[in-house]
């Protein structure tokens, strides 16, 4: 007998550094804190390509993807969750976005000192741009491959 499939909720988060400075939003829900620029990945979307829109839509900064932070998957009683974060940087100087719309209320640039005065969506945002800050370990972005994609070497 087939099992039945299981629902699956995918999200990517987006750490966007610019020398010292952070990228943040301030989402127009969930009581309107600042948190990362983040989101569903729609239907056929790739998680990058899900990042970089949000990341445009919610902060209005266009970037490149650098690395892959890490792929979280967390089980859930009635489905799952998985969430790549990833780190980027600005493709240009496009000032963030300071006009609300339907995806956020705004966004800043924002050092780890300045984070403390902003109320944040959790401690997570703190701990990430620490961890990055601090050289922690970053993985290529081409880490996540689409499922077929052939397998070869690295040279």
């Amino acid at each position: 007998m087939p099992r039945a499939p299981i629902p699956t909720w995918c999200f990517a988060l987006v750490v966007v550094r610019k020398g010292d400075q952070f990228l943040i939003v301030q989402e127009n829900k969930h009581g309107q804190p600042w948190y990362l620029p983040a989101g569903r990945v729609e239907e056929g979307e790739t998680f990058a390509a899900a990042a970089v829109r949000e990341t445009l839509e919610e902060g209005g900064v266009p970037i490149r993807l650098t690395g892959v932070i890490r792929v979280e998957h967390a089980p859930l009683p009635i489905g799952a969750r998985m969430r790549v974060v990833y780190l980027a940087e600005p493709a240009d100087d496009t000032p963030p976005k300071s006009r609300p719309d339907d995806e956020s209320l705004g966004a800043r640039w924002v050092t780890l000192d300045e984070l403390r005065d902003y109320h944040m969506r959790g401690e997570e945002v703190a701990e990430l741009f620490a961890y990055v800050a601090g050289g922690g370990t970053v993985h290529p972005p081409d880490l996540i491959k689409g499922e077929g994609e052939p397998y070869r070497a690295d040279r």
